[in-house]
């Protein structure tokens, strides 16, 4: 089933509606949503964010109500061309923020970063503006590994506001990075939210990313289960294996 939504295609997979777009594309909308003044979030949705929402309704209700729901993954981007999408291409979360930063240099568009540790903000600041020296970011704010009470998460609230940010870029981990963004959202008027996991590390050098090659074959997940096996072995061991049986049992179903 394909839906039309912000002038492009979103697709069902297993009950979530990913949008079928490219990186460019995506770039493209993210700049016609900030135009737009109006308050929403993107979710970047690798498999393991597919098989999580099949369990948890909330979680993809909230996929499903995103502004942009991005195919972060190779197994998501071929499926997705199975159905027809032919110019889609995998939309990563580093990679988006690369992108729209590159836009942002050149618009002056305002950036803002929830989640990490103070030393990891610190850090992704400084390697940041080396890169684009011309960014602009307005505010950090590192929370804690519990749930906000209500006097933070007023303050959280009022401290984005007066940074007066065009987008606000969310690492906390799936999903509780969307389930977050979509509670406060509607506080935040005019502001674009992205949640983009472990991105923040990433930029900061605190976690490596998959060579090139891994990740063009949908071999990211191999990689980052070698560095982290603790942490991630359940997302992708039992994630990736549901997901396939998911596909195999639809192709079946079909045949």
């Amino acid at each position: 089933m394909e839906f039309k939504e912000n002038n492009h295609r979103k697709i069902n997979i297993f009950g979530s509606l990913i949008s079928a777009i490219s990186l460019s594309q995506a770039v493209f909308l993210v700049e016609e949503k900030i135009k737009e003044k109006t308050s929403s979030y993107i979710c970047v949705c690798p498999v393991s964010s597919i098989v999580t929402a099949t369990e948890d309704r909330e979680f993809q209700d909230i996929i499903n109500n995103a502004f942009l729901a991005t195919p972060d993954g190779m197994p998501v981007v071929w499926y997705l061309k199975s159905k027809g999408a032919k110019d889609v291409t995998r939309v990563y979360g580093p990679d988006l923020m690369r992108e729209v930063f590159y836009v942002s240099e050149v618009k002056g568009y305002r950036h803002y970063f929830y989640g990490g540790t103070e030393e990891i903000l610190s850090t992704l600041k400084e390697n940041l503006l080396k890169k684009f020296p011309s960014l602009q970011i307005c505010g950090m704010y590192s929370p804690p590994f519990r749930p906000l009470t209500e006097k933070e998460e007023e303050e959280v609230i009022a401290g984005i506001k007066k940074s007066e940010p065009h987008m606000v870029w969310v690492g906390i981990g799936s999903p509780k990075q969307e389930k977050w963004m979509a509670h406060i959202s509607p506080s935040l008027e005019g502001i674009l939210m992205a949640g983009v996991g472990a991105a923040f590390n990433f930029y900061a050098g605190s976690v490596r990313q998959a060579p090139l090659w891994m990740q063009r074959n949908g071999l990211e997940w191999l990689f980052r289960l070698w560095c982290e096996p603790g942490r991630l072995w359940k997302r992708y061991l039992y994630g990736n294996s549901k997901f396939v049986y998911m596909v195999l049992k639809e192709w079946f179903v079909r045949a």
